[in-house]
């Protein structure tokens, strides 16, 4: 039988990461260990408040996975079966999954990407980088910093209060770059965001190439109305977690952000993918904090996605696994 066990670890960041919800200097996540039979894998969980996870729950969680037989478990199915009948937080599924994949991969002699039986991911996997909420006054030293224009595309965290002078700031410094709006739920209303919108189209050198998740996600309605009206491709975040209607979500939106995280594992994770190009909508393959153990195992189904937010390494003070390494804006497996 192998032996499962759950690390916290502690992750400094390299500056205040704030969204419209939320700011934090440091990160709890989880590590999953599975190991027997000659082989060792790992999985990590990275609670997201918005989820109502937190890593006391997931530690919580996973003690009662152990009294209820996670040692038996040794293939998929024991796994689903375990799960099913003790439920726990998206991120910890996703770390347990993961592990066991890794694991069951290893023994096999493939890589993860064969074992699940989807493409091979690129040599260089471009990703987009993202500039958290912060006056605009330390726009252009934040993005000298951390050479932001080496990357293809740059996502920009706002809220309805300052988004349009931040996003005034980006354009000023970085004139014409791609730039991904993420809103995370920030406004109350279709009409309130798209008269933000037309403000945006009067910056100079302004290029929105892509809004996400603009508004609350049960604003099903105000979607609707806001997808024809919007004259920017809308993607979904937080609309979309393990399960979703993909006719309605393709009444919404015109892209998908998949967040193994929130599917809840590969599989799930997967499939989301598959589904939202199925329906026409574009793939983006996203991520919340992570290591590089989380974004290594991201990079596994990395080519059934158009778009890639995989920054999280990059977010982390003294990344501590070392699986992933960024070059010219691109990520690269160890």
């Amino acid at each position: 039988m192998p032996t499962w066990t759950l690390t916290a670890l502690d992750l400094p960041l390299r500056f205040v990461w704030k969204i419209s919800r939320n700011a934090s200097s440091s990160k709890t996540n989880l590590i999953v260990q599975v190991a027997g039979h000659g082989h060792t894998a790992r999985g990590e969980a990275a609670p997201n408040v918005r989820y109502a996870e937190s890593p006391a729950l997931l530690a919580e969680q996973f003690g009662a996975l152990h009294a209820a037989g996670l040692e038996q478990v040794e293939t998929l199915d024991d796994l689903d079966a375990l799960l099913g009948a003790h439920p726990v937080a998206h991120a910890l599924s996703f770390a347990l999954e993961a592990a066991l994949v890794q694991w069951l991969a290893a023994r096999a002699g493939q890589p993860v990407w064969q074992w699940l039986g989807v493409p091979p991911p690129a040599a260089a996997t471009p990703t987009a980088f993202t500039l958290p909420i912060m006056p605009p006054g330390e726009v252009a030293a934040f993005l000298a910093a951390q050479r932001a224009a080496r990357f293809e595309l740059l996502k920009v965290k706002v809220d309805a209060a300052g988004g349009l002078d931040l996003l005034r700031e980006v354009a000023r410094v970085l004139p014409g770059h791609p730039l991904l709006v993420d809103g995370n739920e920030a406004w109350a209303d279709a009409d309130g965001l798209l008269q933000f919108i037309e403000h945006t189209r009067a910056v100079p050198g302004l290029q929105m190439a892509l809004l996400e998740q603009p508004l609350p996600a049960a604003c099903a309605a105000d979607y609707r109305y806001l997808r024809p009206r919007a004259g920017v491709p809308l993607l979904a975040d937080e609309s979309v977690t393990d399960t979703a209607d993909f006719e309605e979500i393709a009444r919404q939106f015109h892209g998908v952000n998949v967040k193994l995280m929130k599917a809840g594992g590969f599989r799930r994770g997967i499939e989301l993918l598959r589904r939202t190009r199925a329906h026409g909508l574009r793939p983006m393959l996203g991520c919340m904090v992570e290591t590089s153990l989380g974004i290594a195992a991201a990079l596994q189904i990395s080519a059934l996605a158009d778009v890639h937010d995989l920054d999280g390494i990059l977010i982390i003070k003294d990344e501590p696994f070392g699986l992933v390494h960024e070059a010219a804006g691109a990520l690269v497996l160890a």
